[in-house]
């Protein structure tokens, strides 16, 4: 468990090189459930970088001293206390060998050894290792590993950690042993080991430069035939790494192990990932297209770690975006080039639509509230809090702005020389924006603005078009408006920002683009380089008024602020050559509609739809032009959660109501539409998941989810009914249920009762399905009868639900709070002291996990008076009770 003493505040500016090194590791673990005993042997220099220590500090948490040796000695000068060990008047260069042991089966934090259906396995990000042995636990101090196995045969089969294995055999008593080395230098963090009883699907490749290589997918034996997926998709991310940057496989083999009990999606331990069954385990019955989507696209981000986090990692935790968000954005450009390659760019444009849907939903708040942070944090209490969407999400599109200032040859020419300079080095994200500045030629230093600022920027736009003279100018000025107060106190500057543009004629045709001063027109989008608080560009030759294109592709993560008119909107919804401006218009006009809705709903005026609206959804849905899997992005409304932030008081109630008439609407005035996209987008036969196909069906269960909102909706209760029974996959079944549920307070009551019972029977022995049904009850959108959280409450109590199970917890808790607004925000505040139990609770089994359900309330400044009251409260009595350094960061920035 996480300290409960007063927290320390971790500076980044108080950074100081290790002062000692360790060169050499070699790990003995005697594997048990309630007691493993961990021989550790060091091999321990002074760093001559570093200010002189007499002592050797080292970490360590929840751990047995046994006892230490330096060179073979033993060792008495030793102080074990509660965060590590103290080693005194240390020699300039030893060999300290320590023994003790930990209780793997007692450790529900799931960080460090930890137990799982048996078998062993670890999680060292961030800090897990000091809970398996004690060490210099620390992203900077990096060594070779070996290290040796041994455990009981019949208990514990198979034994993995890092690197190749280079000796195993049996042992007296039943037992038996392994021994890996890793060969290249690693910090902690990246350590990892698994044993008991487990089954690989295997395969062997050979790499670019003629090299076999032996891949493993290891999971539980029920489970192997749910492994092929997963197997396909690492061999992608391989062959697509080497294509793309020149990367290959480095060590003889590479594993994949699934556990169920686990923080997080996955981990890139050196050679040995560990990933959440939900990112391994895939069948047609059991998995969706998004599952077998998010499968390739994590297997990708783990194993493209191996270079961009392992070979090349973090100085310190400041630098997490160094290797997270390089390795989102590669994982980002793998998922577009598998959905339709590198030249289709309305298959790539539907990826990006995807992935700024996540960061403008959930990254633009964080960047709004009191946990609101710069891409590289300047402090942290618990570093586990820092697993962000701003390091993740948005430092993925720092990295993207790169390839959009370079193209992508200059892009690759940068990854080139970070390589060539640091492989195998602990660097920071100065030195990757230095690679990229000198590779190309270019002075970079404003743009270190961008990892240094907190906070969403704004680019408020004018234009002016003079007829006579024929020209348009463009003034771009950036700034960043109200932001919260923690992102204001990191703003120093102007931003070095990339701004896409295009100008559209009258007749919706592009026009060719010439600035004042160039010889001649170059192509239809700009990117334009807005490095000033106001800047005007002139774009000459322009026959006719034009309508800009504004941020095409979505070039730079900013708020763009142009006043354009319905009509403006509809227009380039019709006619932008850009997919994503063409998306963003559809997403503004129903914003726009929207939020005046819940305006009106907000004081019980009566509501009424725009036929603007109608219209411009109505030619989307019947343009055949268009592929599904756009047309489904397009015909979403935007989520309750984002329209609820964009009010100056959220209102998550009349935002419901205003959602819900518009789907109403919607549903009614296109019903024959959407019953026409339903049949013309079935896809019979077996099932494939192919990003064709998932496009299909996603824009046949997005008509089927419009239908279900009709008043009268037995049309919808007719297809789901049958869809259920008929579904050959889990994405029309679920969809089906989906449906049902939304039918249900209408003719589709019992249909849904009888689906709902059926779903649980059939794959009551699937966990991450009963994930799914527990999900869609919490999300559900109850009745002034029975309101979600007595379901939820219900579901809490039944015999499937386990607290100390994170999928679980996230299934059905996490559902409730984060996607159900309407119900979590119940008037009652309910929801609220739903939520506070629950972070408790959590807090005191797994404080990761707590900290996460406690983000759910850190926006309550900007909700009504009487919810923000009943927030606060809520706060205020997990702050008074919480335990966790994890968790009272997060409530405590909240009560700032």
């Amino acid at each position: 468990m996480s300290d409960t003493a007063t927290p320390t505040v971790i500076r980044r500016e108080d950074y100081a090189p290790p002062a000692f090194l360790i060169d050499a590791v070699d790990l003995e673990f005697d594997l048990a459930p309630e007691h493993t005993v961990v021989k550790s042997t060091l091999r321990v220099r002074r760093n001559p970088a570093a200010k002189p220590a007499p002592h050797l500090e080292l970490m360590g948490e929840q751990l047995e001293f046994i006892g230490a040796q330096i060179d073979g000695n033993s060792y008495e000068n030793v102080r074990a206390h509660e965060h590590g060990l103290t080693i005194e008047n240390v020699p300039d260069a030893f060999t300290l060998a320590l023994t003790g042991a930990c209780n793997p089966e007692a450790n529900t934090t799931l960080s460090g050894l930890y137990v799982s259906s048996g078998n062993f396995f670890t999680q060292c990000e961030a800090e897990g290792f000091r809970r398996i042995t004690w060490f210099l636990d620390r992203p900077d101090v990096m060594s070779t590993y070996t290290v040796t196995l041994r455990a009981d045969k019949t208990a514990c089969p198979v034994l993995l950690s890092n690197g190749n294995l280079i000796e195993a055999g049996d042992l007296p008593d039943g037992r038996h042993y392994a021994k890996w080395e890793d060969p290249f230098r690693k910090p902690s963090y990246l350590f990892a080991l698994v044993a008991g009883k487990l089954v690989a699907l295997e395969e062997r490749i050979t790499t670019s430069s003629g090299k076999e290589k032996l891949l493993q997918v290891w999971v539980e034996p029920n489970d192997l035939d749910k492994t092929r997926h997963a197997m396909d998709s690492l061999i992608h991310s391989i062959r697509w790494d080497e294509r793309r940057f020149g990367l290959e496989l480095d060590l003889d083999r590479f594993m994949i192990v699934a556990v169920s009990d686990f923080n997080m999606g996955a981990m890139e331990n050196k050679g040995l990932n560990i990933f959440n069954t939900k990112y391994v385990l895939a069948n047609p019955e059991t998995a969706t297209d998004v599952d077998f989507a998010n499968i390739e696209a994590v297997v990708g981000h783990e194993y493209f770690h191996n270079w961009t986090g392992n070979r090349v990692t973090c100085r310190d935790w400041f630098q997490l975006s160094l290797k997270e968000g390089l390795t989102v954005f590669r994982d980002q450009e793998f998922s577009a080039a598998m959905s339709g390659g590198d030249e289709n760019e309305a298959a790539r444009a539907t990826k990006r639509i995807e992935d700024v849907r996540v960061l403008r939903q959930m990254q633009f708040a964080e960047d709004a509230g009191p946990m609101a942070h710069p891409v590289r944090p300047e402090s942290y209490v618990e570093i586990n809090n820092f697993y962000t969407m701003t390091v993740y999400e948005k430092g993925a599109e720092v990295v993207r702005m790169y390839q959009t200032l370079f193209g992508r040859d200059g892009f690759r020419k940068g990854m080139d020389l970070y390589f060539q300079r640091h492989d195998g080095q602990a660097v920071t994200c100065d030195d990757f924006r230095r690679a990229m500045a000198d590779a190309n030629g270019r002075d970079l230093a404003q743009f270190e603005r961008w990892y240094s600022q907190a906070g969403t920027p704004r680019v408020t736009v004018t234009t002016h078009y003079d007829a006579a003279a024929k020209r348009c100018s463009v003034t771009l000025s950036q700034g960043y408006a109200n932001g919260s107060p923690a992102a204001r106190d990191t703003q120093k500057g102007a931003l070095l920002i990339p701004f896409a543009i295009g100008l559209i004629g009258p007749d919706g045709a592009d026009l060719p683009l010439r600035l004042e001063g160039e010889s001649s027109s170059s192509g239809t989008t700009r990117v334009l380089e807005l490095t000033e608080t106001q800047q005007t560009f002139t774009f000459v030759d322009v026959a006719h008024k034009p309508l800009p294109s504004l941020l095409r592709n979505f070039s730079a993560p900013v708020i763009v602020e142009y006043d354009y008119s319905n009509d403006e909107l509809a227009f380039l919804l019709a006619h932008d050559s850009d997919p994503f401006n063409r998306w963003e218009a559809g997403q503004r006009l129903a914003t726009r509609e929207l939020l005046a809705l819940a305006a009106r709903a907000a004081t019980r005026q009566p509501l009424a739809i725009n036929d603007a609206l109608i219209n411009a959804f109505g030619r989307v849905l019947n343009d055949a032009s268009l592929s599904p899997s756009f047309r489904e992005l397009a015909l979403m409304l935007p989520s309750e959660t984002y329209l609820a932030e964009q009010m100056a008081e959220s209102n998550p109630a009349a935002v419901h109501t205003a959602r819900q008439f518009v789907r109403k609407g919607l549903a009614a005035a296109l019903k024959s539409e959407w019953l026409v996209a339903y049949d013309a987008n079935l896809t019979p036969g077996a099932y494939e998941p192919t990003p064709e196909a998932a496009g299909h069906r996603g824009l046949k269960n997005l008509a089927l989810s419009y239908l279900s909102e009709l008043d009268a909706p037995a049309d919808a209760v007719r297809l789901a009914t049958a869809q259920y029974s008929a579904a050959n996959n889990m994405t029309d079944r679920a969809a089906a249920l989906s449906a049902l549920m939304n039918a249900a307070s209408g003719a589709g009551g019992d249909q849904a009762k009888q689906a709902l019972e059926d779903f649980y029977v059939r794959f009551e022995k699937e966990p991450l399905v009963i994930d799914k049904w527990f999900s869609l009850q919490a999300t559900q959108r109850g009745t002034a009868q029975r309101p979600t959280i007595e379901t939820v409450r219900a579901l809490m109590r039944h015999p499937a639900f386990n607290l100390k199970n994170p999928n679980r917890a996230r299934s059905l808790i996490f559902s409730f709070c984060a996607a159900n607004p309407a119900q979590f925000h119940a008037a009652d505040g309910s929801g609220y002291a739903f939520w506070a139990e629950q972070v408790l609770a959590l807090d005191a089994i797994n404080p990761q996990v707590a900290a996460r359900l406690a983000r759910n309330l850190e926006l309550w400044r900007r909700f009504t008076p009487a919810l923000r009251d009943a927030m606060r409260a809520a706060l205020e009595q997990v702050a008074a009770q919480a335990k966790s350094r994890d968790v009272r960061e997060i409530v405590e920035k909240a009560l700032a």
